[in-house]
């Protein structure tokens, strides 16, 4: 039976790799993105893996759109296999900059959306015996803004409260529901090509593999947590980050 995923934040940087990393595994997809236009070529080089992808054009911090999205998801292919909960905005301002707005939507972007999508989707998982949940947080939920870091304070709370519901959430759907998290490093995305670039020299030097990461490092594992079979991993939080951060 084909595998059916939904990547959040589909369309371009880690989402996009995490996407690609599942096709070449033969899961048909369904990418939820607000930017059109890299939604669909995100789609195209899918199909062109010879998979089935679905678009989901919308906003992941409404709560209602999603409901409605996890459904047409459902009711195209009759089943989810696995959530990879990854979209996610930068927020550069400090505490001293930020207005309550800019906050909020933070926390709803970042935190409330995977909310909304395990509580879409879990209950499906369950019905049909199990099923995976993968959330992507970063290594600035245990570290901190570092100098070189898109985003401040607000991010590193809301990647900070995805540790903690990945961890709530394997204890609560457990057996039948595996949920894990990924905390990248320095990945070079478009997001961050600018940023990392500035800081080349000193961020390269912190990172004992020498390099920065990439989306495919990311969707690699991933799609790892998505398939390993036997699976006795739930709860747990993986750093992808090339030993900058080892404990």
């Amino acid at each position: 039976m084909d595998k059916i995923a939904i990547v959040t934040g589909g369309a371009r940087g880690i989402g996009r790799g995490i996407a690609l990393s599942l096709a070449k595994r033969g899961f048909s997809l369904a990418l939820a993105d607000r930017l059109e236009a890299p939604l669909a070529a995100t789609i195209a080089e899918a199909e062109a893996m010879g998979v089935a992808a679905m678009p989901l054009l919308g906003d992941v911090s409404d709560y209602a759109w999603v409901q409605t999205a996890a459904a047409s998801v459902v009711q195209r292919f009759g089943r989810v296999d696995v959530l990879v909960n990854n979209a996610g905005i930068s927020q550069p301002k400090g505490l001293l900059d930020i207005d309550e707005t800019e906050w909020d939507v933070t926390i709803d972007t970042n935190l409330k959306s995977m909310f909304s999508w395990c509580k879409a989707i879990a209950p499906g998982m369950l019905a049909q015996g199990g099923g995976r949940i993968v959330n992507i947080s970063s290594v600035s939920a245990n570290t901190g803004a570092g100098f070189s870091a898109v985003s401040k304070f607000a991010y590193c709370a809301a990647k900070a409260g995805v540790l903690g519901l990945t961890r709530g959430l394997a204890k609560e759907l457990a057996p039948s529901i595996t949920v894990n998290a990924i905390c990248p490093g320095a990945i070079d995305t478009d997001l961050t090509r600018a940023m990392l670039e500035k800081h080349e020299e000193s961020v390269l030097r912190s990172i004992p593999m020498g390099r920065f990461g990439t989306a495919e490092d990311i969707g690699e594992v991933a799609a790892f947590l998505a398939t390993v079979t036997p699976n006795f991993m739930t709860g747990e939080v993986l750093d992808v980050d090339g030993g900058q951060w080892v404990n």
